[in-house]
């Protein structure tokens, strides 16, 4: 049977196409060192610094949220400054604290939560606050979820959230600056998280050693598997080998800006100007089909993203690294630009003092939540 790491590819029109054409299943620069990769960017940031008078004046661009998003957010306060509108849009879900002490009561404060929001299993756990997917967690009972509480750090904010079973999975993101009168969509990215197809001989590591793409990013895959990828699939058996679409966790990432119809923009244009005060947002969401998608209809938001979100379309492997740049100048460049007119109605920016705070906080929490998917 088949391998492939595009679960989808068949819905995505000149995916097989493009997938033809590619020379190499990964860009030369898509796993660069960050300090590599960002180090134009920081230039970029700094010289922006210098004409705005701020190093972090994008911490206005989304004033409702703590240090505009750039880190240090709290996933549970930004979907909390949706309208009636935009909640019909995002995922349910309920916030969630755990106590000070882990002595049992959390999961009887979990399932009273889930039982308000009107959440049966399985859910999505998640930390309140993380990047990257850290600390997520498919939870299909209670066994499950008194076990990820119980490793959960104590007295932390985290999230249930039912678990959307679309299987297209997309970053749209969003910009409008202050007064316009609508937004505008300035990339789309459809992720495809690796998995594999058994033909009942080959074990899981065998698989991905036959497929281009997962062999070239099996460092990340197998690590995470551990002794799952010694099992053997049945033939035709599907086997999604992460859960988050994360793309430092294997997922490949295509550019699907040439997706967006009006209708599409018109929908998330609706929903995000229903959320107060969001002007620069990369929207994750699943999808049931991009012909519905195009259409602005059958989705569901995961999370909003702020003034830290990157246009991840960038890490296409068919991409450029001169359009890889161009892209973040432009959506970091629009920040700063957002964060002035922000800035003109008297507010101030969050200091370097702050945004160090909450980077040593998020940090220090990251590592200490549990095993993700």
């Amino acid at each position: 049977m088949s391998v492939t790491s595009l679960p989808v590819a068949l819905d995505a029109p000149g995916l097989q196409a493009s997938s033809a054409r590619r020379k190499s299943p990964v860009s030369f620069f898509e796993f660069w060192p960050g300090w590599l990769f960002y180090a134009p960017v920081a230039v970029f940031w700094i010289l922006k610094s210098i004409r705005y008078g701020s190093l972090t004046l994008p911490t206005l661009a989304n004033p409702r949220i703590n240090a505009g998003g750039i880190c240090g957010e709290s996933k549970n306060d930004i979907l909390g400054l949706a309208g009636p509108l935009a909640r019909q849009w995002i995922a349910p879900y309920t916030p969630l604290t755990t106590s000070g002490h882990n002595d049992g009561n959390d999961l009887t404060l979990a399932l009273a939560a889930m039982a308000r929001a009107g959440l049966s299993f399985p859910v999505v756990a998640k930390p309140d606050m993380s990047c990257n997917g850290v600390g997520v967690r498919v939870v299909n009972n209670e066994a499950q979820l008194a076990a990820y509480l119980a490793a959960f750090p104590r007295a932390t904010a985290m999230q249930l959230q039912a678990l959307i079973t679309h299987e297209g999975e997309a970053g749209i993101f969003y910009i409008r600056h202050p007064g316009e009168a609508a937004g505008r969509i300035t990339s789309v990215t459809l992720k495809f998280p690796p998995s594999v197809t058994g033909d009942g001989k080959r074990s899981v590591r065998e698989l991905i050693a036959a497929d281009q793409r997962l062999n070239a990013v099996s460092n990340l895959l197998l690590p995470q598997l551990g002794a799952k990828a010694g099992a053997i699939p049945a033939e035709g058996e599907s086997v999604r080998l992460v859960f988050v679409g994360n793309h430092c966790r294997g997922s490949t990432f295509k550019d699907g800006l040439d997706i967006v119809t009006p209708a599409l923009t018109a929908r998330i244009d609706e929903i995000v100007q229903d959320m107060q005060e969001v002007y620069f947002s990369r929207l994750d969401l699943r999808y049931e089909s991009l012909e519905a998608l195009r259409e602005g209809r059958n989705f569901q938001i995961i999370e909003f993203n702020g003034s830290g979100s990157e246009a991840t379309h960038i890490w296409d492997p068919e991409m450029t690294l001169r359009a890889a740049y161009a892209t973040q100048f432009f959506h970091y460049g629009e920040s700063f630009k957002i964060g002035a007119a922000v800035r003109q109605r008297g507010l101030r920016p969050s200091g370097l003092r702050k945004l160090a705070s909450l980077w040593r906080h998020q940090k220090k929490l990251m590592a200490a939540y549990p095993a993700n998917d």
